[in-house]
């Protein structure tokens, strides 16, 4: 009889041995790993990402003697809608000093409830380059505005001028591997919770059966 061929067992690779290590880690270290992983990602981006500026030139609408003041505020919500249209960001190109495509990726505008104000904000790499779009923008909304005076009765100036800005308006390099380190450890969590988990298995211990009965006097009898 010849023994059955031994099977050669091949020693794990390294990433199933990884996978054995990661498997007997505690559950709470994903959080740590996510903490960790996600802070040092978000402190990278927020070193390597290019800052930014952020400049704001504020319009207010006055009513002249004829127009009542309400009507100012309901003109002026009208003007910040069209703040950023082809319209005006046509004619503030040329002092602003870039083409209208980056006035309209890099200029908003805000108008307020309670007050007949518009704010034309800019963002840019540059901080004068911000200023200079944001003022534009607002001269050019009440060059427009004074072309239909006239009829609306309502005159936009310029209340405040855009200055330039002094520190980015971008989140530091801090704060963002702040919220990189959060993400990172609520994903951990996640994971955590929908990582199966290992099963205890308790020792069973064996119970005796019944002894067995012992025979009749009679049967011990006939056997002797």
């Amino acid at each position: 009889m010849t023994d059955a061929p031994h099977r050669r067992v091949r020693p794990a690779g390294p990433l199933a041995r990884t996978a054995a290590r990661v498997k007997r880690l505690p559950l709470w270290s994903l959080i740590v790993a996510g903490v960790l992983l996600g802070g040092l990602t978000g402190g990278l981006y927020g070193v390597l990402k290019t800052p930014t500026y952020s400049a704001t030139s504020y319009v207010i609408a006055v009513p002249d003697e004829k127009s009542d003041p309400q009507a100012a505020l309901g003109f002026a919500q009208a003007y910040g809608r069209v703040a950023t249209q082809i319209a005006v960001l046509g004619d503030a190109q040329v002092s602003a000093g870039v083409p209208v495509k980056t006035l309209q990726d890099s200029v908003t505008a805000q108008t307020s409830p309670d007050a007949p104000m518009v704010a034309v904000s800019a963002t840019s790499a540059r901080p004068g380059q911000a200023a200079a779009m944001a003022n534009a923008v607002a001269r050019a909304l009440t060059v427009a505005a004074d072309h239909t005076q006239d009829s609306t009765k309502v005159k936009l100036l310029q209340f405040s001028r855009a200055l330039e800005p002094t520190s980015p308006s971008s989140l530091s390099p801090l704060v963002t591997a702040l919220v990189g380190a959060s993400a990172g450890g609520l994903l951990g969590g996640l994971v955590m919770l929908v990582r199966p988990r290992r099963e205890h298995r308790e020792p069973t211990a064996t119970v005796p059966g019944p002894a067995p009965a012992p025979a009749p006097a009679a049967e011990l009898q006939g056997t002797v």
